[in-house]
């Protein structure tokens, strides 16, 4: 839930302004990850050539501390704190390195209130002898930090992370006290034996300058590469390669992050580390290790693991996806966004052949284990929020051309009840970013079952990506806005896709299945229509600035659509809204009808359309204050004496007329945002990538 980078250039002068700028930008990359505040910490002087070849002494003097800046609020706030500190203590911007390490974080709050001495970097003591950013959550910090405690340590902030620092340095004291040399790697190396819970770490010290480590157990951490005397890359290198790993003297510049966004600006080049991974940059060289707790445990001393083989990969992605172009918002382009992202999620699986009749489906991430799937005793969806929303839209086609029963769960759900998981279950992860805590976990309950697991996530690479058995990548490019859009319809795209592909060709679902998979070809079209809404969803946002509270009724497919509109709206615009089952309104939800509350009814042609027709009925009756939504030409036909406002949609084949619909709610959500005066982009309490419990 909260964002980590870290700098490292080697063997090529930056000046310090030049460093703190490259740290702010990643960490504005990276801030949709957690905006309640933030920090950074970058070094005193110049100290490479004077004292590094000193440190294999366990005697020697370590150069100057760290300084360390951190600020509650957002990226900006922290900004004009820096300078303003930076004019206060004359620090000169303009100072040279050859070689400096900077770290940075954005926060999101689990442990403590927004503020400054909860930001991070989290430090060892008023020295910086150790200083680290964390991601995740230390779920035994409480044992931990009582031991410190009682060997002297004084804490000062309320967050599970200063442990860490202080059990760095614990650690550190405790190995040279008798003059002992130790290694950076080492001392992480036994901090991690002690950790348990989620994290992705960088750690900094003055005892060991100029180097940087990361590790991760469950959050995501990446490692960019710019080796400046190799400016071209085509393809992967072997990272033993002597220009990525040996002491070559090339200027370099190393980059650490908890996803590419951060990195993609500066470099392609780019490592996905692994859980148990420990990466140590030290003189312009990179090297991994294996971290094995139970090794670990029997050496009874601190010890140095075998190094471990990698190779870097070429991320696909352009500058041009994580910035906002001509669009006021990353929420509004998203939004507008989706007639591409959709046609990108289809490309290379739809295929038309050169007659028009010639329609072809390959899914290559699934082919070898449909037929496995289809003898499944039941297909399991596992998600939360958004994904699980676009989970439940999917349902009904998949049952329907599947013919195998289709269940739903919410991941922490699924954890908390431990719903029985069988071997002949196939269980389908649905995760924008991969990342998500509770889906990961329901994933490893799953995996212990021995149940088939499906991934379907935005990102290549991620935690749900590489462990699971089979999945499809959405491709639906970057999603910044922490509210998800593009994503949510391209993961329908692919459950339908999904749906076709288990099916199979079977003659009884022939005429079906054409139809959809000509609705698909045909989407985006209808996409950029019911985009031209956008003026009009601005206007009935205008009408419903004031509200405090909205219902969104749905069914069959459209269940989802209620659910998922009612979402966008409360996440955002900070709005009371529900979604709610059409079928369920007469046991409960009737006794709020007035004049005065706004309802959107969703009543688009389907097999529900009769029952949503009575629906409006008997919300007219009781002088309910309607939006209806329907098909172009059909406002009579759902508004009784033109007594509603409607809202008119193309019509696409059933299945697919959740990503239809979603679109003018989607707009609603957001206009209604920007004209309450709240941050689309980064709202109240809520952060991008859930790697939390």
């Amino acid at each position: 839930m909260c964002g980590i980078f870290a700098y490292l250039n080697y063997n090529v002068h930056r000046d310090r302004r030049f460093i703190l700028q490259v740290l702010f930008n990643g960490l504005r990359r990276l801030e949709y990850r957690g905006y309640d505040s933030a920090g950074i910490s970058v070094d005193s002087s110049p100290f490479y050539s004077q004292f590094t070849s000193d440190l294999n002494n366990a005697h020697s003097v370590p150069p100057p501390p760290p300084l360390v800046f951190r600020q509650a609020g957002n990226i900006d706030s922290l900004v004009k704190s820096v300078h303003s500190e930076v004019e206060t203590i004359n620090l000169n911007l303009e100072e040279q390195f050859s070689v400096h390490a900077g770290i940075a974080h954005t926060r999101w709050a689990t442990h403590g209130e927004p503020a400054p001495r909860n930001s991070h970097p989290q430090t060892s003591g008023p020295e910086n002898e150790f200083l680290v950013v964390h991601n995740g959550i230390v779920t035994n910090y409480e044992v931990l930090k009582e031991t410190l405690v009682r060997h002297g340590f004084v804490f000062e902030s309320d967050t599970d992370t200063e442990v860490i620092p202080k059990l760095a340095k614990f650690i550190f004291d405790n190995a040279t006290e008798g003059g002992q040399a130790v290694t950076f790697s080492q001392v992480v190396l036994e901090v991690m034996r002690h950790l348990e819970g989620a994290y992705a770490l960088i750690f900094k010290s003055r005892h060991y300058p100029n180097e940087l480590i990361a590790c991760k157990r469950g959050s995501p951490l990446i490692l960019g590469v710019k080796d400046l005397a190799e400016p071209t890359c085509n393809g992967s290198a072997a990272f033993n390669d002597d220009k990525f790993l040996s002491k070559n003297g090339h200027p370099k510049e190393l980059f650490l992050s908890s996803d590419a966004n951060a990195v993609v600006e500066h470099t392609k080049k780019a490592l996905v580390i692994e859980d148990g991974e420990v990466v140590h940059i030290k003189d312009g060289a990179v090297s991994i290790l294996k971290f094995d707790k139970e090794k670990g445990k029997s050496c009874g001393s601190l010890s140095r693991p075998a190094s471990v083989q990698r190779a870097l990969s070429i991320l696909e992605m352009e500058v041009e996806q994580i910035n906002k172009g001509n669009y006021e918002h990353y929420m509004q382009k998203e939004i507008h966004e989706q007639p591409e992202s959709l046609t990108t999620t289809m490309r290379g699986r739809l295929i038309r052949r050169t007659s028009s009749k010639d329609k072809t489906l390959l899914l290559g991430g699934l082919k070898d284990h449909l037929k496995t799937i289809r003898r499944s005793r039941r297909i399991v969806f596992v998600g939360c929020g958004t994904s699980y929303n676009a989970a439940l839209a999917a349902r009904p086609i998949l049952e329907e051309l599947s013919g195998v029963p289709v269940t739903m769960e919410i991941a922490s759900d699924l954890l908390d009840r431990q719903g029985p998981i069988y071997r002949e279950d196939t269980a389908v992860f649905v995760s924008q970013s991969g990342e998500t805590a509770d889906t990961l976990h329901a994933l490893e309950y799953a995996l212990e079952n021995g149940a088939l697991c499906t991934g379907i996530t935005n990102t290549v690479g991620s935690a749900i990506d590489r462990n699971t058995h089979c999945g499809i990548h959405i491709n639906a490019g970057a999603e910044i806005g922490v509210a998800s859009t593009k994503a949510y319809t391209s993961q329908i795209v692919v459950m339908v896709m999904m749906a076709l592909a288990i099916g199979g060709d079977s003659i009884s679902h022939q005429r079906r299945r054409e139809a959809i998979i000509d609705g698909l070809f045909d989407l985006p079209n209808k996409v950029r229509e019911v985009l031209k809404l956008d003026q009009e969803m601005k206007d009935l946002a205008e009408l419903l600035i004031a509200e405090q509270s909205l219902l969104v009724f749905g069914r069959g497919y459209n269940y989802a659509t209620a659910l998922e509109g009612a979402l966008k709206v409360k996440e955002v615009a900070l709005m009371h809204s529900e979604g709610l089952l059409a079928g369920e309104m007469k046991h409960g939800p009737l006794a709020l009808v007035d004049e005065n509350l706004p309802i959107v009814v969703i009543a688009t042609r389907d097999a529900c359309f009769s029952k949503q027709q009575s629906v409006i009925q008997q919300l007219h009756a009781r002088k309910g204050r309607l939006i209806v939504m329907c098909f172009k030409g059909d406002a009579q036909s759902v508004c009784p004496g033109d007594s509603c406002r409607v809202i008119e949609v193309p019509h696409v084949e059933d299945c697919l007329q959740p990503v239809i619909n979603i679109i003018p709610l989607q707009l609603l959500a957001y206009h209604l945002t920007v004209l309450r005066g709240y941050n689309c982009d980064q709202p109240r309490n809520l952060a991008k990538s859930v790697t939390t419990e």
